[in-house]
């Protein structure tokens, strides 16, 4: 089955129609920019030009980088203060006249990863970092997502640790690899601490470089591997996340 799914970021909007059961694309992917400031009307705007981009006349899953619960967005750390309390998906589904599945990027890109990618099959504590603008994380255990997790933001010497171990982070400070692989070992083995995981997977686009970093992490405790779907793990999870139950397993 082809879904079409969207993927909010700060920086950029991401989409293409996907073949769920696979994992893959079936068109090329478009990206636009993620309008500033991003407000919500803007932003909806822009999610209903990739729909009409693709033809779309079908379901559509889209991602948000916050918490997302039954279609209302709670927290919006890095667009606008006016996500809060917003009934999002309704303003979707009205900029894009189709039906409209919202949910946390990090939560679908996880999903995706557990389906089509490094947590295929696993069924002890898998933690998912997806590392770009922010940090987004998403938890499972026994296969099963725990929603809207948001340890990106837990405190790490009195700062976010968005603020210290986001892949912005370290393009903002111009870090080495090695310098910010500390922060991120810092960071992870945090959060091991508070959720005990046996694998780790790093996304992200900065997944694709995970070479230059992954060899210098030195205390954490869990397996940790980049993820295989890269940067598409939240497309491919949004749009997983829209098709009907019986089509995704």
């Amino acid at each position: 089955m082809e879904i079409l799914g969207i993927d909010i970021g700060g920086s950029g909007i991401k989409g293409a129609p996907v073949e769920v059961q696979t994992g893959e694309f079936t068109r090329d992917r478009l990206k636009v920019d993620t309008p500033a400031p991003a407000e919500p009307r803007e932003v909806a705007k822009a999610v209903a030009g990739i729909v009409r981009h693709f033809d779309w006349d079908g379901p559509v899953g889209v991602t948000f980088p916050g918490v997302v619960i039954d279609g209302v967005t709670h927290s919006a750390a890095n667009l606008s203060d006016e996500w809060r309390g917003l009934q999002a998906r309704d303003l979707f589904a009205k900029e894009s006249g189709v039906p409209i599945t919202l949910l946390n990027d990090a939560d679908a890109a996880g999903v995706a990863e557990m389906t089509h990618g490094a947590g295929r099959g696993r069924q002890d504590t898998v933690l998912l970092v997806t590392l770009g603008t922010g940090i987004g994380t998403a938890l499972f255990t026994e296969g099963r997502l725990v929603p809207n997790t948001e340890l990106g933001h837990i405190e790490i010497r009195g700062k976010d640790a968005e603020e210290r171990a986001s892949a912005h982070a370290r393009e903002v400070h111009e870090w080495s690899w090695s310098k910010w692989a500390e922060k991120l070992d810092e960071y992870l083995h945090r959060i091991e601490d508070l959720v005990w995981p046996s694998l780790i997977i790093v996304g992200g686009g900065v997944s694709r470089h995970a070479e230059h970093f992954l060899p210098h992490l030195k205390d954490v405790r869990a397996t940790v591997v980049p993820a295989e779907l890269h940067n598409a793990a939240g497309i491919v999870g949004a749009a997983m996340a829209a098709a009907p139950r019986t089509q995704t397993g």
